[in-house]
């Protein structure tokens, strides 16, 4: 099977562009690509095809989520790979939104509407390393827009009703021709509700919402990892008139911690070790989220060893795990010594000098083979 392209690539957008961005990117390509331009090219049409599966994902932020998180294989069945692909036909809904935007209209063939959807929001919430790993429930104070109380979102004033549009007949819509494209397109009258306020409510001013900030609950639950993001349906901006809410998107942020580095569900920590716990071992006590733990050094330990403490590390949120805690030792070099300390350092080294090939393997391989690089250079 052939691997699937990237849908940022084929939109040519970086991996953080925005909605806007996204949008531009994929009306360009549209226009390039659409068959109505190429009558009879194959290549076009699948181009077409495949630009509008990408954008189909990318434009959608809980499909963008899972993409990103988890590439090809958290979208399928909901994107391009699935029954209602957009490589199927279901284009329509896609570029009737984007050719509604050019016109500055609603998107075609939607219908009327009661008002305009709310905008997502996102919300960065920093947390400590063990707050994500053991869950916590946090109070976030978003500001926001929410529905006005005056006029219970309508909009108008009192016991006022919105009226008919009179430009499109209360339709939400009306045809306009562009070329060789015919589109449906929102009223620019009543922005494609169909009714239009004549006397506003004085609080809103007709928007049917007001700005204010607004004290929310989050459950984050155990094991969630920097990046991850929890959804809060209907919790994001009021829309406009009576349009429903947009969602609020949390978005965890993983403070830097001063022992351990996460990297799924395994720990990393460095513990540094003397040269002579390194050559005769030892055992040392090792920190981990649960309490300490006894490791072991054995006798003639190199730095950079890696051991590995199994279960010590991470459950996900996801149910993997626990992950374990894996500690590097690093040999610190003396420092600061007296007289009688530098003497028995060079006491001990005068008996390993001649026996350097018993006692330092490594270095005597690594001399060995500079001395051979030498003689074939003949420098």
């Amino acid at each position: 099977m052939a691997t699937k392209r990237d849908y940022y690539e084929i939109l040519d957008v970086a991996r953080n562009a925005s909605d806007a961005d996204i949008r531009k990117a994929y009306r360009k390509m549209a226009m390039k690509y659409h068959p109505d331009r190429n009558p009879g090219d194959k290549t076009a049409e699948d181009s077409f095809k495949t630009v509008g599966e990408a954008y189909e994902v990318l434009s959608d932020s809980q499909k963008r989520s899972a993409y990103d998180q988890f590439g090809h294989a958290g979208v399928d069945g909901s994107s391009g790979m699935g029954g209602h692909a957009a490589g199927n036909g279901n284009f329509g809904d896609i570029f009737g939104d984007i050719f509604g935007d050019i016109f500055g209209g609603a998107r075609a063939g939607s219908g009327r509407s009661s008002g305009e959807q709310g905008a997502d929001l996102r919300y960065n919430l920093e947390l400590s390393l063990e707050e994500a790993i053991h869950g916590k429930t946090v109070q976030i104070k978003v500001p926001t827009w929410v529905g006005c109380g005056e006029c219970r979102g309508s909009g108008a004033k009192g016991a006022a009703k919105p009226k008919t549009c009179n430009t499109c007949g209360g339709m939400g819509q009306v045809r306009m021709q562009q070329g060789f494209f015919s589109i449906q397109q929102g009223c620019p009258t009543c922005r494609g509700r169909g009714t239009v306020i004549s006397d506003p409510c004085h609080k809103c001013h007709g928007q049917g919402r007001v700005q204010d900030t607004k004290t929310l609950s989050v459950q984050i639950p155990p094991g969630v990892d920097n990046g991850d993001r929890i959804r809060l349906a209907g919790e994001g901006e009021a829309g406009s008139q009576g349009g429903g809410s947009g969602d609020l998107y949390v978005q965890v942020q993983i403070k830097k911690h001063n022992i351990f580095n996460r990297e799924g569900a395994d720990l990393h920590c460095e513990v540094p070790i003397s040269f002579v716990t390194a050559a005769l071992g030892g055992e040392l006590d090792v920190p981990t989220l649960n309490g300490r733990v006894k490791l072991k050094i054995p006798s003639e330990t190199q730095t950079g060893r890696v051991f590995k403490i199994k279960g010590k590390g991470v459950k996900t949120v996801r149910g993997e795990g626990p992950g374990d805690l894996l500690c590097r030792v690093v040999l610190e070099t003396p420092v600061n010594l007296n007289k009688r300390q530098k003497e028995i350092l060079e006491e001990l080294n005068s008996t390993m000098t001649l026996a350097t090939q018993e006692h330092n393997p490594k270095a005597a391989s690594w001399f060995q083979r500079v001395k051979h690089f030498f003689e074939a250079m003949k420098f």
